[in-house]
C-alpha cells in the first residue's frame, strides 16, 4: 500500500513540473518586458508607448482567445493542445529573438506567443484538475503552479533585468525558447485522462465575435491618451460586438447547438465572484509591474537589472505566501484569504505611492511590494480553486478557457490603463495617477470578494460536483 502510494506521489510530481513550467513561462514573458523598456525602444528605434503597444497586444491575444483555445481542448485532446500551443509559442520566442523593429517583435511575441499562450494555458489547468482529486491533492497542485505563474509574473522583470544586463534583452526571448523546449521534452509521455472527441462542434462565429469585442476593448483603452472621441467609439463598439456574442450564444442554446460559451457557466454566483477576484488580481499585479518598470527607467533612469532588482521583495513576499497554499487552505476559507489578499495588495499600493513621493531612495519601494507580493500569493490559488471547484469534470474545458481569458483581460486591462495613464503624464504626475487608479482596483476586488461564501467548503480541492455543476 505504501509502495502504491509513493508510486502514485511521485507520477503527479513528474506530471505536475511541465504543467507549473508551462504556467510560469506565460507569466514570465507577461512582465520580463517591463525593465526592458529602454532597451527595446533604442535598439528598435520606437517609443515607450509602441513598448507597451507589444505588452498589452500579448496580454489582450491570450486573453481574447483563452476561451476558444479552451474549447479546442475538448475537440483536439488536452495534450494535443498543450504540445500545439507550445510549439508555437516557441516559434515566437525565436523570432522575437531576431526581430530587426517593432513590427517583428509584435508579431512573434505579441502574436504567436499570444496565440501559444492561449492553446497551452487551458490544458494545464484542465489537466491539473482531472488528474489530481482530493482536497491536499489539488490544493497543492494548484498552489505549486499559481505559485511559479505569480513568481513567473513577479519574478519576470528581476530574472529580465539579468538576462538584459549581462547579455542582451534578446536573451530574455532565448531563455522562453529553452524553457519551451524542456517543457516539450517533460510532456512527451504525459497521458490525457480523457479521449479527444473530434466530432465535437466548434462555435467559430462567437470566437470571432468574443475575441473582437475584447480586442476593441483594450484597444479602446490604449487610445485614450491620444484621441477620446477614438476611445469612445471603440469601447462602444467592444460593447456592442460582446453583447452580439451573447445573443448569438443563447440562439445557439435555444436551437439546440453547441455554443463557444454555454451561459449556464455564469449561473454559479460565487464561480463569478471568483472570475472578478482573479480580473482584479493580475489586472493590480501587472498594472503595478509596469507602472513601477517604466517609472523608474523612464523618469529615474534605473538600468534594467536596478529595476528589476527592485522587484526582489515582490518575488520574495508572492513565494512565501503562494508556496504556503496548502496549509492556509487547511487552517482558513478562501473568503478570509481573498479578502485579506486584496487588503495586503491595496495596502502595498498605497504605501508605493506615499513613500516613493516621499523617499528618494530605492528602498522606499521596498515595503509596498513586498505587501503587494504577500496579498497576491495569497489570494492566487484560493481564486482559482473556487472557480474549478464549481464545476464538473465534463465543464472543465469551458471554464478552464473562461478563467484563463478573464485573468489575462486583467493583464491587458491593467497593462493599459496603467500604462496609458502613465504615459500620457510621463513627467508630471503620471505615477501617482496610475497607482491611484490600481488602488481603486484593489478596492473593487476587495468588495467583490466581501460577497463569497463563508462555508468553508468552498475551500480547495472540494468534491467535484454532479452532471448538473
Amino acid at each position: 500500500m505504501t509502495s502504491t502510494v509513493t508510486t502514485a506521489a511521485t507520477a503527479g510530481r513528474k506530471v505536475l513540473v511541465p504543467l507549473a513550467l508551462a504556467q510560469f513561462i506565460c507569466s514570465f514573458a507577461g512582465s520580463s518586458m517591463n525593465v526592458m523598456i529602454n532597451d527595446i525602444s533604442t535598439d528598435l528605434d520606437t517609443s515607450v508607448q509602441g513598448v507597451q503597444v507589444a505588452i498589452t497586444v500579448f496580454l489582450l491575444v491570450m486573453a481574447a482567445l483563452m476561451i476558444p483555445g479552451g474549447k479546442l481542448t475538448d475537440r483536439w485532446g488536452r495534450k494535443r493542445c498543450l504540445m500545439a500551443g507550445l510549439a508555437v509559442y516557441g516559434v515566437g520566442a525565436l523570432l522575437s529573438a531576431a526581430a530587426p523593429g517593432l513590427g517583428v517583435l509584435i508579431l512573434g511575441n505579441s502574436v504567436l506567443e499570444g496565440v501559444g499562450t492561449a492553446l497551452l494555458i487551458p490544458p494545464v489547468y484542465i489537466l491539473t484538475t482531472l488528474l489530481f482529486t482530493g482536497t491536499a491533492a489539488r490544493a497543492r497542485a494548484f498552489g505549486t503552479i499559481m505559485a511559479l505563474g505569480g513568481i513567473g509574473a513577479a519574478a519576470g522583470p528581476l530574472l529580465g533585468g539579468l538576462l538584459t544586463t549581462a547579455i542582451d534583452w534578446r536573451a530574455n526571448f532565448g531563455f522562453q525558447a529553452v524553457i519551451v523546449a524542456l517543457i516539450l521534452f517533460l510532456t512527451r509521455t504525459l497521458e490525457d485522462p480523457l479521449p479527444a472527441d473530434p466530432t465535437r462542434p466548434f462555435d467559430t462565429v462567437g470566437a470571432v465575435l468574443s475575441a473582437a469585442g475584447l480586442i476593441l476593448l483594450v484597444t479602446g483603452i490604449l487610445a485614450a491618451d491620444n484621441n477620446t472621441w477614438l476611445m469612445i467609439a471603440l469601447l462602444l463598439a467592444g460593447a456592442a460586438v460582446l453583447a452580439g456574442f451573447f445573443r448569438w450564444i443563447r440562439r445557439l442554446e435555444r436551437t439546440g447547438r453547441e455554443p463557444l460559451l454555454a451561459t449556464s457557466l455564469f449561473h454559479n454566483r460565487t464561480s463569478n465572484l471568483g472570475l472578478v477576484t482573479q480580473n482584479a488580481q493580475w489586472l493590480v499585479l501587472m498594472g503595478v509591474s509596469f507602472t513601477v518598470g517604466a517609472y523608474l527607467q523612464v523618469v529615474r533612469g534605473y538600468s534594467a537589472i536596478a529595476t528589476g532588482g527592485v522587484f526582489t521583495a515582490a518575488t520574495l513576499g508572492l513565494l512565501a505566501t503562494s508556496l504556503a497554499a496548502e496549509r492556509l487552505a487547511e487552517r482558513h476559507s478562501q473568503r478570509t484569504l481573498i479578502l485579506t489578499g486584496f487588503a495586503l495588495t491595496t495596502a502595498g499600493i498605497v504605501v508605493l505611492l506615499l513613500l516613493v513621493r516621499a523617499v528618494d531612495s530605492v528602498w522606499a519601494f521596498t515595503p509596498g511590494l513586498l505587501l503587494i507580493g504577500l496579498g497576491i500569493g495569497l489570494m492566487l490559488t484560493p481564486s482559482v480553486n473556487i472557480v474549478q471547484s464549481a464545476f464538473p469534470d465534463s465543464r472543465q474545458g469551458e471554464i478552464s478557457g473562461l478563467s484563463r481569458s478573464i485573468s489575462n483581460l486583467g493583464s491587458s486591462l491593467g497593462t493599459a490603463i496603467a500604462g496609458t495613464i502613465l504615459v500620457s503624464q510621463l513627467t508630471r504626475n503620471g505615477y501617482a495617477a496610475a497607482m491611484a487608479a490600481l488602488a481603486v482596483c484593489g478596492l473593487a476586488g476587495l468588495c467583490a470578494a466581501l460577497f463569497l461564501p463563508h462555508d468553508r467548503t468552498t475551500a480547495a480541492g472540494t468534491p467535484r460536483p454532479g452532471p448538473g455543476g
